[in-house]
């Protein structure tokens, strides 16, 4: 199994901006390790960061956020892309679509991805259903991810869990198994 790590729209707008999510802030930390070790590890980290024009379906929904080429729609300052890593631009909720995103898991030889970010029932969900439609292994890191509300939460690792066939594990416990340098055949 080679993982990659997809850190979903932890954008400077979903953190601190005009859609903020307080409890987005509970999941730095534990995002900062998991990438780290994925780093140290050898394994990709993808940042799918929202990129919106103003013609985009959502704005009728959510209003102008994380707008293309503005400091809104970049990475918050605390989990900053490294040279290694990849960023990719996003229209839609999930991260596959029309991004190049599956393209570039297969050059990397990726079976299975871990979903972590915001926000678990929408984003994170539209991304693991793609990546289950595309015949990854799908991994939600639970202590990497988070929603509006504790609910949102909850129902998002659920659904991917009975629907996506999800591992649901920590940010922790694979940064541990990580760093050990063993396999997560076991997950």
């Amino acid at each position: 199994m080679k993982e990659a790590v997809i850190v979903v729209d932890m954008l400077n707008d979903f953190i601190y901006g005009k859609l903020a999510c307080e409890r987005a802030l509970d999941i730095i930390p534990n995002l900062k390790k998991l990438i780290d070790a994925a780093r140290k590890s050898g394994r990709p980290v993808i940042f799918a960061n929202d990129a919106h024009l103003p013609s985009d379906p959502e704005m009728g929904l959510w209003g102008e956020h994380a707008m293309k080429g503005t400091k809104e729609a970049e990475v918050i300052p605390e989990l900053e892309p490294a040279r290694q890593d990849y960023v990719l631009e996003k229209r839609n909720y999930s991260s596959f679509f029309e991004t190049g995103l599956e393209l570039l898991l297969h050059t990397l030889n990726i079976d299975t991805v871990v979903i972590t970010g915001l926000h678990t029932h929408m984003c994170c969900r539209h991304t693991a259903a793609d990546a289950f439609m595309r015949g990854f292994r799908v991994i939600a890191a639970e202590d990497c991810l988070n929603a509006f509300t504790e609910e949102d939460h909850r129902s998002g690792i659920e659904y991917m869990r009975s629907v996506y066939d999800a591992s649901i594990t920590t940010g922790d416990a694979l940064a541990r198994e990580w760093d050990s340098g063993s396999n997560s055949e076991e997950l």
